[in-house]
């Protein structure tokens, strides 16, 4: 196609024509410029973006833009973008604590609930129980979850500030520089190792008794007379130091200048003083202390005659009970929580030594047929001595522990003035509460012991109440009182910061942390009981042992309503409130006596103990559900509910099949085999065995959190 001039066709690079091009036209200058042609003279002037910016214009987006309908904007009103990932302009108010920190409302259940604080289901790595010592010893920095709150908040209330030089890292500190997490887990640590140790020592202890002394009125003397300085101790000043002198102590040490040192030195010294008025009188009420735990006993010379005699041996046990306690207070305060979980398994160890000596010179009960008419002088004290010992040496052992953190003891007097009344004002209601606890604990002492006479075999008294309920106790010791005494120093801080939800997640976390733990061994004990007892307590007899099976599977389930009462009463100590846990123990302790007097009412005598037993777990059950409400209106209404109630409720419904297939196998071996040893050891394996593999895989595939969490972690461990 012809192009519609072609003037510049044959010119070289300077407007001249080529040798070999056409001629030039006419009208050209003599320097070969040509004229503008007239057909091309405004061709290109029209120019419909010229006068609008063209930075903003794209040529697509116009052609298809209805002017007549959007008229676009005029020239110049451009505004450039603003850079991206620039920090918002700062508030002219600072932030409010009172309205950010809120707790936030109860959100829809279901499987599109999102976690408190902005938390992510998917993300999330609940720690488990086996988190206690798998991650004890990890010292790495822990992310902060609540790090963008606070960046948020920081960044909105305050004028903005010149970039500063990043410094250069600190370095890592050989031991404690685990952050708020890896601190919680190493102290639970410590303290879940010590307290796994002193309980299984115990137990020993408890074997070592039994096998000595026997289930039947010698063995129920001795645990009256050793029971006695134990409850002496909690009605007089032990319920105050166990809940109150915490947050306490706390207080002094983060507001006094010498670090809480003088109010500790006081405290001490006040505690010594009066556990040793304490241990004087009880002393000389011996036989009126022993006639108001068992009227059974003390209406038989022989066996008054005994226990009165190793009550007087124990007592004294009740003011170096008090001193361990006041010294392990001060360093739970300060930091320290294994010395008070470790130094009780000295005392299991020299009363094993004592017991282990008297059935070195008498033999076993099996063996000597030994009773309360019949046991030596010289070994009722040789067993006294020995008892008295164990406490004096756990005690002792506590003061290295004080010289370390820097504390020394020096009695002070001037008591008066210095927030010890305070305390006492407070421990006021503990005392009414732990007075309240052993009421129940009284009559259940004197029913037992009567069952036990009345009912005529071995293992249906007090001693294998005792031991059942020693058992039983284990997991609630080992895993949720360590938890929640590394946590009750920081629950005590958030209460005293008034910080409702820092106490709400802290007891949510102890509730649902313990429970993986608490609820399958609860069904366990329910399942596996009896092959347990007759493989621990067979040298009191097969008949005794069995005995203290079935009282075993009575207290099986009540483990899991007495773990949550201990739990949320420590929501109540860290607001200083002691009147609320008092309130709570009466109605626990009313419906715990009335149910066993029930029991050993209706019941056969050699089936009463065993009522009482489930008596027990079911007055913790009523006494739950009363403290729940009262917490839950203490905090603003929001106790995690949904998220516990939940993660309980599909606990159970994973460990109802294992208990039911774990049980099923336990006691078809026995049938098999025999109730032996032998015996009972395949049942107790096999069954627990199978228990627990069905209960981790029906976990698994409902899709547990805090059990995934829990075996996410142990193959991470494992390398896995």
């Amino acid at each position: 196609m012809n192009a519609p001039y072609d003037g510049d066709r044959g010119q070289g690079a300077g407007g001249a024509a080529s040798p070999g091009g056409p001629p030039l036209p006419p009208d050209a200058g003599q320097d070969g410029s040509v004229p503008p042609d007239p057909y091309l003279q405004h061709a290109y002037e029209d120019d419909p973006y010229r006068a609008q910016d063209l930075a903003a214009q794209d040529p697509v987006d116009e052609a298809l833009y209805d002017r007549a309908a959007h008229p676009p904007p005029p020239p110049g009103t451009y505004q450039q973008p603003a850079p991206l990932y620039q920090q918002p302009p700062p508030a002219p108010y600072a932030p409010d604590p009172r309205i950010w920190a809120q707790t936030p409302p109860p959100e829809p259940a279901g499987p599109s609930r999102h976690l408190p604080y902005g938390d992510r289901p998917a993300t999330t790595q609940f720690v488990g129980v086996d988190a206690l010592v798998t991650q004890a010893s990890d010292d790495r920095q822990e992310p902060d979850a609540f790090a963008h709150l606070f960046r948020d908040q920081e960044g909105s209330g305050k004028p903005p500030v010149p970039p500063q030089p990043e410094p250069a890292p600190a370095p890592v500190p050989a031991k404690g520089g685990g952050g708020k997490v890896s601190g919680l887990l190493k102290s639970s640590a410590v303290m879940a190792a010590g307290t796994l140790v002193s309980r299984l020592t115990g137990f020993v202890r408890s074997l070592v008794i039994t096998a000595a002394l026997g289930a039947a009125l010698l063995g129920d003397s001795f645990t009256i007379a050793y029971t006695l300085p134990t409850m002496i101790y909690i009605l007089t000043v032990g319920g105050g130091l166990n809940s109150v002198f915490v947050p306490q102590l706390v207080r002094a040490m983060k507001d006094d200048a010498d670090g809480g040192e003088a109010f500790a030195n006081r405290l001490l010294t006040l505690v010594m003083v009066a556990l040793g008025l304490i241990v004087a009188a009880a002393v000389l009420v011996a036989p009126v202390l022993i006639k108001l735990m068992s009227s059974t006993i003390a209406d038989d010379v022989a066996a008054n005659s005994v226990a009165v005699t190793f009550a007087r041996y124990c007592l004294p046990t009740i003011f170096f009970m008090g001193v361990h306690v006041v010294m392990g207070q001060i360093l739970n305060a300060r930091g320290k929580f294994g010395a008070m979980m470790w130094t009780p398994v000295l005392n299991n160890i020299v009363m094993i030594i004592t017991f282990g000596l008297f059935i070195w010179v008498y033999g076993t009960s099996g063996e000597s047929q030994m009773g309360v008419d019949t046991i030596p002088p010289e070994g009722v004290r040789l067993l006294g001595i020995g008892t008295l010992l164990g406490l004096v040496v756990q005690s002792l052992a506590m003061i290295p522990y004080l010289r370390e953190t820097g504390f020394r003891f020096r009695p002070r007097f001037d008591w008066k003035g210095h927030g010890l009344g305070k305390t006492v004002k407070l421990a006021k209601w503990t005392v009414l509460f732990v007075l309240a606890n052993q009421a129940g604990v009284l009559v259940v002492t004197q029913l037992a012991t009567a069952a036990g006479t009345a009912s005529g075999h071995d293992g249906t008294g007090f001693l294998a109440y005792s031991n059942a309920q020693l058992i039983w106790g284990m997991p609630q010791a080992i895993i949720t009182v360590s938890v929640m005494a590394a946590l009750l120093p920081r629950i005590s801080r958030a209460a005293h910061d008034n910080d409702p939800g820092a106490v709400r997640d802290d007891i949510s976390q102890g509730l649902r942390n313990s429970a993986v733990a608490i609820v399958p061994v609860a069904f366990t004990f329910l399942a596996l009981g009896l092959p347990m007892a007759t493989l621990l307590y067979a040298s009191s007899g097969i008949e005794a042992a069995r005995s203290m099976g079935f009282i075993l599977m009575a207290f099986a389930l009540g483990l899991i309503p007495y773990s949550v009462q201990y739990v949320v009463l420590r929501g109540f100590y860290a607001y200083e409130d002691t009147r609320t846990p008092f309130y709570n123990t009466v109605i626990v302790a009313a419906v715990n006596a009335a149910a066993s007097a029930l029991c050993y009412v209706v019941l056969p005598a050699r089936w009463a103990v065993v009522g009482m037993a489930f008596s027990y777990g079911l007055a913790y059950a009523v006494g739950v559900g009363v403290a729940w409400r009262r917490l839950r209106n203490r905090l603003d209404g929001d106790l995690d509910g949904a998220h516990i109630v939940r993660t309980y409720a599909r606990l159970c419904m994973a460990a109802v099949p294992a208990a039911l297939v774990g049980g099923a196998v336990g006691f078809g071996i026995l049938e098999l085999v025999g109730t032996g040893a032998l015996g009972s050891l395949a049942a107790l394996i096999c069954g627990g065995v199978i228990l627990l593999g069905i209960f981790f895989v029906a976990a698994k595939k409902m899709r547990i959190e805090e059990v995934n969490g829990l075996v996410g972690m142990v193959r991470g461990r494992l390398g896995r």
